[in-house]
């Protein structure tokens, strides 16, 4: 019978450094790191000498004004966009110029702004499909649903019904996503990545179009994911309150510039930070 790996939930024993915002873990030592990366569309830059760094078990969040280069130091890190100069490392492999299957095959998930969602599917069907990089068999002998292929697949569903269970949506696991409130289709959709087991999970604007208490809803379960999955998350998110609330660490781009980095409390106080974005008040 395959094999399928189950969410760590425990702490790994090589874990050292400070603890986090999400208190019951400790932030560890580099995962990921963002080397002078410059990006250009021509004459435009989109992103100019961006260096940064993720460590384990952290809330790394990138804040910014619209149009700051955020999304587009996303879509380097997952491999859509190729850096003209710099470089990506993942625990210390460079990826900068490879495409999306590859980082995702080295372990970094990604949600993104605009849901993408198969909407005539149903919840489970849709975080099914998070599970394609780890399929073993054949299209055919899925489509067949024969010896190895239906041990996978029962497997491979038992990992799901986990996450299902894990996201609250056992009500709808069986409901085509369409008919499903947007605050839902969000989870779904977080579901999803959770399902292809990533070290590094992007989100992309994860609350963006939610009313006060979805926001509440999902800002919980990116820290549970962080605490009890051992998940390091990226997310870049405009509602200030929940990014100072849930991040140990933010960095702040500005046409295409890093203009901050630090703790939530030290990038409140840079007064190159307030000036761009936060605003006097802050």
């Amino acid at each position: 019978m395959t094999s399928i790996a189950t969410p760590t939930i425990a702490v790994s024993a090589q874990q050292t450094g400070a603890t986090g915002k999400n208190g019951s873990r400790t932030i560890g030592d580099v995962i990921l790191e963002v080397k002078h990366i410059s990006l250009r569309f021509g004459g435009v830059r989109a992103l100019t000498d961006i260096s940064f760094d993720v460590r384990e078990h952290e809330v790394r969040a990138i804040i910014g004004p619209n149009g700051a280069g955020k999304s587009s130091m996303l879509n380097c890190i997952n491999g859509v966009y190729a850096p003209q100069e710099g470089q990506i490392s993942l625990r210390g492999r460079s990826f900068s110029h490879m495409n999306p299957r590859q980082v995702a095959e080295m372990g970094v998930a990604r949600t993104f702004q605009s849901l993408a969602l198969f909407k005539g599917m149903s919840v489970l069907e849709n975080i099914m499909t998070g599970r394609n990089l780890k399929m073993r068999t054949n299209l055919l002998q899925q489509a067949m649903r024969i010896g190895a292929a239906e041990r996978e697949e029962t497997a491979h569903r038992e990992f799901v019904e986990r996450i299902i269970d894990f996201l609250e949506i056992q009500a709808w696991r069986k409901t085509p996503v369409g008919r499903l409130p947007y605050g839902l289709q969000k989870r779904v959709d977080l579901g999803r990545a959770l399902a292809m087991e990533p070290q590094v999970l992007l989100l992309d604007e994860p609350m963006a179009g939610m009313n006060v208490e979805e926001k509440q809803d999902m800002s919980r379960f990116i820290l549970d994911v962080n605490d009890e999955f051992g998940t390091t998350i990226v997310l870049i998110e405009h509602d200030m309150g929940v990014v100072m609330d849930i991040s140990d660490r933010v960095v702040v781009l500005d046409y295409g510039k890093k203009i901050g980095d630090g703790t939530p409390d030290e990038v409140r106080a840079n007064e190159d930070v307030i000036r761009a974005y936060l605003g006097a008040a802050a």
